[in-house]
């Protein structure tokens, strides 16, 4: 495990592997709401995936359920629409089309955590994150693009808002070309003040279309869908 430094004023680390039930119930114990954003967040090979990503995630569920914590937020992510071409209009109520095992974990994810909303009352948002660095580089990531203060609004925003349900938005913020229609999540008031707009002059202004069959570029999952284990020779 990487360490992750000193602890601050109010802040504890309690450190263990997602993968194991009773350590997830431990670090939960005393706590009234989650952010989630443990697990592995690229492509790999499925096993680690399914080992922190799926079953990490049905661990901390049982967790959250048997502590009686009323709401989780989730880092989703936008690869569980990354089959979607960059041309279509897309909105949280589509059949989702995944472009790897990390999208499929994700795509789990929400739907467990519907579950535990429909069957138990526990409330959660699934944030569907885009390109969230300092800068993007290439298009995709300008329209894709997450400010770090805009991110920080949006969990507020999930943690403070009354009554979520379940709850699935896109983590994005006010940025040039827009891919998903966000009208399903507006009850929690998230208003970015953030745009990649100021960093249009760091984007190429050409794209190279010389390779007819880089699907990167004309769907949403962008190097996902051209990098990881499957592609090697």
């Amino acid at each position: 495990m990487a360490d992750i430094g000193a602890t601050g004023p109010g802040e504890e680390v309690f450190r263990c592997d997602l993968a194991d039930r009773d350590e997830v119930l431990k670090m939960c114990e005393g706590v009234d709401a989650i952010l989630h954003f443990g697990g592995v967040s690229t492509e790999l090979e499925f096993e680690p995936i399914m080992q922190s990503n799926i079953l990490g995630m049905a661990n901390l569920y049982e967790a959250v359920h048997k502590l009686g914590i009323r709401r989780v937020v989730f880092a989703s992510t936008n690869h569980t629409m990354g089959m979607y071409r960059t041309t279509d209009s897309v909105d949280a109520t589509m059949p989702t089309r995944p472009d790897g095992y990390y999208g499929v974990s994700k795509i789990f994810g929400e739907s467990l955590s519907r579950y535990y909303w429909d069957r138990f009352g526990i409330e959660t948002v699934c944030l569907r994150i885009g390109y969230c660095w300092p800068e993007p580089t290439n298009y995709r990531q300008l329209v894709t693009w997450l400010g770090l203060d805009d991110l920080v609004q949006l969990l507020r925003r999930a943690l403070v808002t009354p009554r979520v349900g379940h709850t699935i938005a896109f983590g994005i913020s006010d940025n040039p070309g827009r891919w998903w229609d966000d009208r399903h999540s507006r009850h929690s008031a998230y208003r970015p003040i953030q745009s990649s707009s100021q960093f249009a002059h760091l984007v190429p202004e050409t794209v190279d279309w010389s390779d007819p069959e880089d699907i990167s570029l004309t769907h949403r999952g962008g190097m996902f869908l051209t990098h990881g284990p499957k592609y090697r020779p």
